[in-house]
């Protein structure tokens, strides 16, 4: 279910909130395949099923950078900003990648607020635990520190 805010207070009282669980998003060879024409990032562990079935993972995984792309529309799933002039994804903070996403798999989002604090122009940033989780992995594909500036 989506969490709706609306204007500056409600971004503001959003500090320490847990967003909760996104849908499964399925990771497949198609997508992977796409996100390494779009990247250029092409490595064999990837791109490559008939080596990658001989590799460490024993498939194909997706791109940590895949995953991580996936912050902004999964978490639309679980918040919406309204009565804001503007937002801008500002950036991530300590990008870690813990475990592989296997061709096959589904990812989800949790999401939570860490903090919202003010910033020049009378805007806030709100910064989001992200954990990208595996079905049926116990390590997290993905652990960021996503980052919002709201402004009026």
């Amino acid at each position: 279910m989506t969490l709706v805010v609306r204007g500056m207070d409600e971004i503001r009282a959003l500090a320490g909130r847990d967003l909760g669980h996104s849908s499964w998003r399925e990771v497949t060879q198609e997508l992977i395949d796409a996100f390494a024409d779009v990247s250029g990032d092409h490595q064999w562990i990837h791109t490559d099923p008939e080596r990658a079935a001989e590799g460490p993972f024993g498939r194909t995984i997706a791109h940590g950078y895949l995953t991580l792309s996936w912050g902004i529309p999964l978490v639309a799933e679980l918040l919406r900003v309204e009565g804001v002039g503007m937002a801008l994804n500002y950036g991530v903070n300590k990008v870690r990648f813990p475990s592989p996403v296997p061709v096959g798999s589904r990812v989800r989002l949790h999401a939570r607020v860490v903090d919202v604090v003010p910033v020049k122009g009378d805007g806030v940033q709100v910064t989001r635990e992200f954990t990208f989780e595996v079905e049926g992995q116990e390590k997290p594909a993905c652990v960021a520190e996503s980052l919002t500036r709201y402004y009026p």
